[in-house]
């Protein structure tokens, strides 16, 4: 993607941003915050030197040396209906790609990527649902949560949330801005980058290539406990850009539970995730009885095939600055992966600092590492010559990966402009000992928000 492209899109997008937020503050004054509207855009650029590998095959990591450059910019516009009921829509533009275009790493170093062939950028519609909350009891008050703020921000409305409530939403959404969350580690535009950080790497959460799908999501929300349960469509193939809205053969389902609790007067939560999938998956071992040599997953594709895993993630508050998180995820990898990453069990954990004692209460340090590996029939099926959509050297000589990320933001504009320098330290990228590198990532991230 040419340098040009990147800069007039960002320019475009800041104006426009601009010109209607403008326009939102005045209406906000007269319409007691009926409406948001706001914007983001994120610019990542990616560096790798070469580094050494015994053999490459077509879904590897290129040893070369590589840099990408990917963009996304997104409007998010709400309005309030009634009482209790929004409805909000996201167009966005995305382009660019990762390195070796998002193949031969299965903890993704750039979470603003995806998985498509052609990088120019393209508009399409990210987001566009409705929901409504209804009030289980008369006691509201100010809260910050993931979903309701005291002031606008991204697909929010300003409000004083009730203290217990039920909600239903019901569109095309992302699932892991419902699921998954974690204060310190969930967002690839302005903390950890990484594919296995931003969530948990054995969730095959459904999505489409891009990250989004229609879904219905349930909640329950108490000041201590919450509940939710998702279901959503899948591709109608692996990665893929189409849905199946035959849900009587494919679907996914995702349940989570929520504690949030206080330690020695400091905030934390425990999220324990469950998911079970059903597509027209092919199946590992499968596909080696079919074709011993280089066999192809997509040959033994049939409905009733599943995917299920669980997931348990935490975040911790040390200090009013310093926060630690921990994450931990398992599939049962019998059957191929089919929208997000080929992980089947990971785990992770680390550290996010605010820059508060040196006066940068706004900027952000943060360290993480995480270990990923795959099933034994998932290992015997790339070592046997088999690709994944991610993944595929032509031989596997197994090993766990293992990814270490560094980052610092700072804030150059107050709440609007981040610029971020970090560094991913890659180790076996593939699960291949044959190619471990080790490969050393550098990026610089701008993220601007209106």
């Amino acid at each position: 993607m040419e340098i040009k492209t990147v800069k007039y899109v960002l320019m475009w997008n800041l104006f426009l941003a601009n010109k209607l937020c403008i326009g939102q503050s005045k209406l906000d004054s007269i319409t007691n915050d009926r409406f948001s509207i706001h914007a983001q855009t994120t610019i990542i650029n990616q560096f790798k030197p070469s580094f050494k590998a015994n053999y490459t095959g077509a879904n590897s990591l290129i040893p070369g040396q590589e840099s990408k450059t990917s963009i996304t910019s997104t409007f998010f516009m709400g309005a309030r209906l009634w009482k209790g009921a929004s409805v909000f829509i996201n167009p966005e533009i995305a382009g660019g790609s990762g390195l070796s275009e998002a193949l031969g790493i299965a903890a993704a170093t750039n979470g603003e990527t995806f998985r498509i062939g052609d990088p120019a950028p393209q508009i399409y519609l990210a987001r566009l649902f409705y929901k409504q909350v209804f009030a289980l009891t008369d006691k509201t008050k100010p809260r910050e949560t993931q979903f309701f703020h005291n002031h606008s921000d991204f697909n929010q409305i300003a409000n004083i949330e009730p203290v217990k409530y039920f909600s239903i939403t019901v569109g095309k959404i992302g699932a892991a801005d419902y699921f998954d969350d974690n204060k310190f580690n969930h967002d690839p535009r302005t903390q950890f980058m990484s594919w296995a950080l931003m969530d948990n790497g054995a969730w095959d959460y459904p999505a489409n290539t891009r990250g989004y799908t229609p879904s219905i999501v349930l909640e329950y929300v108490s000041p201590k406990h919450e509940l939710r349960y998702g279901f959503s469509l899948v591709p109608l193939s692996a990665n893929g850009s189409e849905m199946n809205w035959d849900f009587s053969k494919a679907s996914s389902q995702t349940i989570e539970y929520t504690h949030r609790h206080k330690m020695k007067n400091q905030k934390g939560a425990i999220r324990l995730l469950g998911f079970y999938t059903t597509a027209n998956m092919g199946n590992y071992r499968q596909s080696i009885a079919l074709n011993p040599v280089n066999p192809i997953i997509e040959d033994t594709r049939k409905y009733g095939n599943t995917k299920f895993g669980f997931g348990i993630n935490a975040e911790q508050n040390i200090t009013k600055e310093l926060g630690c998180f921990f994450r931990a995820s398992w599939n049962d990898g019998k059957n191929e992966t089919w929208a997000f990453t080929e992980i089947d069990h990971s785990i992770s954990a680390g550290l996010s600092l605010t820059g508060e004692r040196w006066k940068r209460e706004n900027d952000n340090v943060g360290i993480a590492y995480v270990s990923s590996g795959i099933s034994k029939p998932h290992r015997d099926y790339l070592k046997a010559g088999g690709k994944g959509f991610m993944l595929g050297d032509g031989n596997l000589n197994y090993s766990l990966e293992h990814l270490t990320e560094l980052y610092y933001s700072a804030e150059l504009v107050k709440n609007q402009i981040y610029l971020t320098g970090a560094y991913q330290f890659l180790v076996n990228p593939g699960y291949n000992l044959d190619r471990q590198g080790p490969v050393n990532i550098f990026s610089v991230r701008l993220h601007a928000r209106i």
